[in-house]
């Protein structure tokens, strides 16, 4: 994984794939539960839908997080949800309006990194 190569430490959570996911990438940090993921994490990337995913206690999130960023790759949370609760959201895939400082908490395609672009 390029991000530990890198020296990042990565720290993950999933309900249901971590088994096979260990089998794969045993560089990773694997968690009890979402919380325990990203405390003291830089960021917070949600890479899939599960429902604990989708109802987050939003504060507790904020609280863990030494930066409170969360990059959504799912489209899961709205984007003024998540910015009333004073986190740093970005998704990826939703329309750029350029209005508001990216109301729709998107990045604009010239500003999405190819790596994230590329990802589904």
């Amino acid at each position: 994984m390029a991000l530990a190569a890198a020296g990042a430490r990565v720290r993950a959570f999933d309900p249901e794939g971590m088994a096979e996911a260990k089998k794969l990438m045993p560089e990773i940090d694997y968690c009890a539960d979402a919380y325990a993921a990203m405390e003291g994490a830089d960021a917070l990337v949600l890479i899939t839908e599960w429902n604990e995913f989708r109802g987050l206690d939003l504060g507790r999130v904020k609280r863990l997080l030494a930066q409170p960023r969360v990059v959504d790759l799912r489209n899961i949370y709205k984007p003024q949800e998540m910015r009333a609760a004073g986190l740093d959201y970005h998704s990826i895939g939703r329309p750029w309006t350029g209005a508001d400082n990216n109301p729709e908490g998107a990045l604009p395609a010239a500003e999405t990194p190819a790596r994230l672009r590329a990802v589904r």
